[in-house]
């Protein structure tokens, strides 16, 4: 929570090259970094100072999946494409996927020196018609009004309850694994193009963690340079993603694991973010509930610091 305040006021320049790169990842200002992946259009040049960073996150954070029996197609049947695979699960899932999802983040940092950070943050995250997947994420007690909303499209920073900061380009993941669920395949092909991630590509067959996977945008089960999407065949989710921060940049390797039931779904509680494999950033969830009302005030910036919240006093006891 400390170390969040005083990131705020830190600029890029003051944080090694390394840090400064992954810094979006999480959600946070550059002084804490943390791999939420933030993306730009492919077109769109880097700058200097905060500006350079467009969202892609993590955090994301608590995956939320409905159950095995949800997912009806065949397990070894390859889609040809990418965005074919996309397509499956969403058919996989039709009509049955969570709307909404809240839980409670332990976030462990390392900074490029070895040394830990242990933050407490608290999202919510839910699925709308218009401004499509919304994640919403306190930086310590949701009372202080620290905090990040991100859409696929934008990131919204807030401090003390105030917007400091609204930019083009957000969380990439966001699109992985809630929006691909409940909504149109042309917008989820659309939110997740600055990703490099090439759709078009045959998909490729591969394991991970000794389950079969369909890998999406590479070249071949060996390729590990090519932006790509790891999907679980059977439960048809996203267990790994490799993707660059900014086009150009180092892939960063996400990794989603220790799955339990979450009533007739899926959660993956735990989230990895390696870089050059070497992990900067683990997330670990707990208190996760779906399906529970989420008003419009929690994700809007003139009602962040005030907007009731799910947490209320239990956040004082984390």
């Amino acid at each position: 929570m400390a170390c969040a305040q005083r990131a705020a006021e830190e600029t890029p320049q003051n944080v090694p090259g390394s840090a400064r790169l992954w810094a979006m990842l999480c959600g946070m200002p550059i002084r804490c970094p943390g791999p939420r992946l933030e993306v730009v259009a492919r077109n769109a040049q880097a700058r200097r100072g905060p500006g350079r960073w467009l969202v892609f996150v993590g955090t994301i954070s608590g995956l939320l999946l409905p159950g095995p029996a949800a997912a009806s197609a065949p397990a070894g049947t390859a889609p040809s494409t990418g965005r074919e695979a996309l397509e499956v699960m969403r058919d996989a899932y039709a009509g049955r996927w969570y709307t909404t999802l809240t839980f409670v983040q332990k976030t462990t940092k390392q900074s490029p020196d070895g040394k830990k950070t242990v933050e407490t943050w608290y999202e919510s995250l839910r699925q709308t018609d218009g401004p499509g997947t919304q994640l919403r994420i306190d930086l310590g007690l949701p009372s202080e009004g620290n905090g990040v909303l991100y859409t696929a499209n934008e990131t919204r920073r807030l401090r003390a309850g105030k917007l400091v900061e609204t930019r083009q380009g957000g969380n990439a993941l966001l699109p992985l694994i809630e929006g691909v669920y409940l909504q149109p395949i042309a917008r989820t092909v659309a939110e997740l193009e600055p990703t490099g991630v090439d759709l078009s590509r045959p998909v490729v067959m591969g394991r991970w963690e000794k389950r079969p996977v369909w890998i999406l945008g590479a070249t071949s089960s060996s390729d590990l340079r090519s932006p790509q999407i790891w999907v679980d065949t059977e439960r048809k989710v996203v267990v790994r993603a490799l993707l660059p921060p900014v086009p150009g940049a180092p892939l960063m390797d996400v990794r989603i694991g220790r799955w339990v039931h979450v009533g007739g779904g899926w959660l993956g509680t735990r989230c990895d973010f390696l870089v050059d494999g070497k992990l900067e950033q683990a997330e670990e969830y707990s208190d996760w509930k779906a399906g529970i009302p989420l008003s419009d005030a929690l994700f809007d910036p003139e009602t962040f610091g005030s907007a009731p919240h799910w947490a209320g006093c239990a956040a004082t006891r984390h």
